[in-house]
């Protein structure tokens, strides 16, 4: 039978209903269709960006002027994997170490009053390629994202990598709010310079400061600048230190809750991870892992689609295939069940 070529189409909907083996052999020999070097061709050849990314889910968005814009970044695993183009050691929040991967710096929109969020951005860690860094990454998006997307949002969420005095900075200029923890050995001072600066988990807190914060100066920030700062108990054994541009604030709890929205972006990275086999490409090539990520994210948001469609989890989506597959062979097995 002749092979035909695959389509980016096609190689998606393989992402897409595949439930545990996502190779370009496992393709081509699960489908008439395509060989594996037809796949492997098709991956080699197409160009998946960023821009395709948010063409295919904008209209999906639902904007409202209190969403966030959530920056964090992520590993794809690749430390068992030898010569694969874009993988370097670097460190992994998952794994609580230094591992070999492919770095994806990730920018999620979450829309609160629905509790809904979506991939809007990412960007590939490849400061051989490129020369940047993860926090340029996150500037070109956060510049993306207000002066191409002109999506709506008044707060910025992101974590510890990420609260630099220049990214903090540049949100300000934008004339947006940021909450973000700061790491624990950051200098600060909140005596109004009549004390030296110390770390920001060794400072002493009031009850009424505990409740609605205190103002404080980063060391290194310019003149007089403060922000303000809270201590966000998060369990017995994590206390983050958070801080924001929004002086006004004064409310410990709602601090809380609006940072509890950064934790979307991680379960972007999570479902990804288990339901579109972005860590599973074995090719070699850095074009031909660009577009298997540009893939998976592409099939993540068709996930997320059906599932908000059908008040279901994106898990109830997929595993849902399975159940599909049940309901046929009990109907009419493929091997019918014999006894002696």
């Amino acid at each position: 039978m002749m092979k035909t070529r695959p389509t980016r189409l096609d190689y998606c909907q393989y992402l897409l209903v595949s439930q545990i083996n996502y190779t370009l052999t496992n393709f081509a020999e699960h489908t008439e269709k395509f060989s594996h070097d037809a796949v492997n061709r098709y991956l080699a050849g197409d160009q998946i960006t960023p821009r395709l990314v948010w063409e295919n889910v904008s209209r999906q968005v639902i904007q409202t002027p209190e969403g966030f814009i959530v920056f964090d970044d992520t590993v794809i695993d690749k430390d068992f994997s030898h010569e694969i183009e874009l993988v370097r050691s670097q460190y992994s929040g998952n794994e609580h170490g230094i591992i070999k991967g492919v770095g994806v710096v990730t920018c999620v929109y979450v829309n609160p009053i629905l509790d809904r969020f979506w991939i809007v951005d990412y960007r590939i860690y490849d400061p051989d390629g490129d020369g940047k860094t993860k926090l340029d990454h996150a500037y070109d998006m956060l510049m993306n994202c207000v002066y191409q997307k002109r999506l709506l949002f008044w707060a910025v969420l992101m974590d510890t990598w990420y609260a630099t005095k220049d990214m903090m900075m540049s949100i300000e200029q934008l004339h947006k709010v940021y909450y973000c923890p700061l790491k624990d050995n950051r200098q600060v001072d909140d005596s109004g310079d009549t004390l030296p600066y110390r770390r920001v988990d060794s400072l002493i807190w009031t009850e009424n400061e505990k409740r609605h914060g205190k103002l404080i100066k980063i060391k290194g920030f310019p003149g007089a600048h403060k922000v303000k700062l809270f201590r966000v108990v998060l369990s017995t054994q994590r206390t983050d230190y958070v801080v924001t541009n929004d002086l006004a604030q004064d409310n410990t709890e709602v601090v809380q809750e609006a940072c509890g929205f950064r934790w979307k972006v991680e379960q972007f990275h999570r479902e990804t991870k288990q339901l579109t086999g972005i860590e599973n490409c074995q090719c070699r090539k850095a074009r031909i892992v660009r577009n298997h990520i540009g893939c998976a994210m592409l099939v993540w948001i068709r996930l997320k689609q059906a599932a908000d469609e059908t008040q279901q989890t994106i898990y109830e989506v997929k595993h849902g295939l399975l159940s599909d597959y049940l309901r046929q062979q009990l109907k009419s097995p493929s091997i019918q069940m014999t006894l002696a």
